[in-house]
């Protein structure tokens, strides 16, 4: 048996004997017998429940304390396995190439500049790469002060302030390059779209690249009024 339930029958049997003392007190009174002795008997258990009574709430008290301890010892842990877990699915090693979605398009975040058109360029595999790495030189060279961005996981190129003439998209056996307005141009690129206006031109591996051609219509889209997208 430990302290506390020590204490615990303690105050109990005191509990008890207080009870039996004032029968016995009770009935000297019927009796008009004096007893001393009794009524100051009646005293002891009184004096003795408070002691027996704080020790147990002290006691109850270290319990919970200790109780309150190991329940927040038991949620950290959980905490920090919690937010271990999180870290390491979240997490992405540094410098791992972008991923390549149907068709082998790269998937790059949403972004201005000419940064993310590189990170896309750099992410374009195989000879696509260089297919890439030329329009992006003809584009730059051919209108100067060309703006670009990166939406929908393909490169687009624009006039500041007027919109999107052209955009770059890879598949799996050639690189798409859309006229948003190549209806307007001379001579029409060769791929027709659904929408009216769009004319495309698809370049595969051994095809020749025509950079008089492709430069021709890049300045002539360049020109026009351009996609709001």
């Amino acid at each position: 048996m430990n302290l506390n339930n020590w204490f615990r029958q303690v105050h109990r049997w005191l509990s008890v004997a207080f009870t039996l003392v004032a029968i016995a007190n009770i009935i000297a009174m019927v009796q008009e017998e004096s007893a001393v002795w009794i009524g100051l008997l009646a005293l002891l258990p009184p004096g003795l429940l408070p002691v027996a009574g704080l020790t147990l709430v002290r006691a109850a008290i270290c319990r919970d304390t200790e109780a309150s301890a190991v329940r927040r010892k038991s949620m950290t842990g959980r905490t920090s396995k919690g937010a271990e877990k999180v870290t390491k699915k979240t997490a992405k090693p540094a410098g791992a190439a972008p991923k390549l979605l149907s068709g082998g398009n790269p998937q790059i975040p949403k972004g201005y500049g000419d940064a993310p058109v590189q990170a896309y360029i750099a992410a374009m595999p195989d000879w696509k790469n260089e297919i890439g790495r030329r329009l992006d030189a003809l584009i730059t060279r051919t209108v100067p002060g060309v703006c670009k961005a990166v939406k929908w996981n393909s490169p687009f190129y624009g006039m500041e302030g007027q919109g999107w003439f052209l955009g770059v998209h890879c598949y799996a056996s050639y690189v798409k390059v859309a006229f948003f307005k190549g209806a307007s141009l001379h001579p029409l690129p060769p791929g027709e779209s659904k929408q009216k206006e769009v004319r495309y031109l698809d370049i595969r591996k051994d095809d020749p690249f025509d950079e008089a051609q492709v430069a021709s219509w890049v300045e002539q889209a360049s020109r026009l009024p351009d996609e709001r997208m």
